[in-house]
């Protein structure tokens, strides 16, 4: 196969994007942390880690594939393989069910509990771009998409959701919220003129209160679950790191600048990570 053409493969899974796989690492890391108190058995571990990087791949290549007609009037996104015509929609169709296919048949060594939660989380991930055509908040959507591995995590180790899990999946939902309205705010000019549905439209001018309430929201369930758990102080240090970081983000998107608030997205990074040292060191030093 020609360089050129893995290349092209490369850039549909967006592999050379990583900010993807970590947005839907932290919550997953957050997810197996909790269920297993800080000492999760490596071999869920890596089926989880891998399953990271192959739903978001495989989700990539059927976004790809269902904006196709409208990534071409995107400035953004005209240039993607597959709107400029240089991989076929059969190979991004292909690509996406062979990479959903492998990360389910990597969790048969978790029982059936996660197999079948395994189906959802597919078909979440892989319906999710179309919800921009009817959605009035498809990141609310994402959000459930990308959080899903979350109740898979408590199922794995512990065969059951308690509220915790849930606590922090619905956590996750209002993050991902924020962080993709920020995103969507990039291209929100584009998206009007194509009648696209985003966050960003539908909260008109309050978007930028909406995404602070959507921090604001997040972090207050993080704080429910550490007072009722009695976490001491790296949680609580995690949080108030996380605190800042969306502080941050207000000073990036206040003016609505579009390469402001890409840089926003893309730091949401150190939010969720924040969040995950402060569950690593809860169970390390708490």
């Amino acid at each position: 196969m020609r360089s050129s053409r893995l290349r092209d493969y490369w850039q549909l899974l967006r592999l050379h994007k990583p900010i993807g796989i970590l947005l839907l690492l932290w919550p997953t890391l957050w997810g197996l942390w909790l269920a297993s108190q800080g000492i999760p058995d490596l071999k869920i571990l890596v089926v989880f880690l891998l399953g990271v990087v192959l739903m978001r791949s495989a989700g990539c290549a059927i976004n790809d594939f269902a904006d196709r007609d409208i990534d071409l009037h995107v400035e953004r996104t005209r240039e993607r393989p597959l709107t400029a015509g240089r991989i076929s929609s059969t190979e991004a169709v292909g690509l996406a069910i062979g990479l959903s296919l492998v990360s389910l048949l990597i969790t048969l060594p978790l029982g059936w509990k996660v197999i079948a939660m395994s189906v959802p989380a597919v078909f979440l991930a892989g319906s999710y771009p179309f919800t921009k055509r009817f959605f009035p908040m498809p990141q609310a959507y994402l959000g459930i998409a990308f959080g899903f591995s979350i109740p898979m995590a408590f199922v794995a180790v512990q065969g059951a959701v308690p509220w915790q899990g849930w606590l922090i999946f619905v956590a996750n939902v209002f993050w991902t919220v924020a962080y993709d309205t920020e995103y969507a705010l990039v291209d929100k000019n584009d998206d009007l003129k194509l009648n696209i549905r985003t966050a960003a439209i539908t909260l008109g001018r309050f978007d930028i209160t909406g995404i602070m309430i959507c921090y604001a929201v997040c972090l207050a369930l993080f704080v429910v679950l550490g007072l009722v758990q009695a976490y001491s102080w790296p949680f609580w240090l995690g949080v108030i790191a996380a605190g800042l970081v969306a502080c941050y983000h207000f000073a990036l998107i206040r003016h609505r600048d579009r390469q402001a608030c890409f840089k926003a997205f893309l730091h949401n990074n150190w939010f969720g990570a924040a969040l995950f040292a402060g569950f690593v060191g809860q169970f390390a030093l708490g």
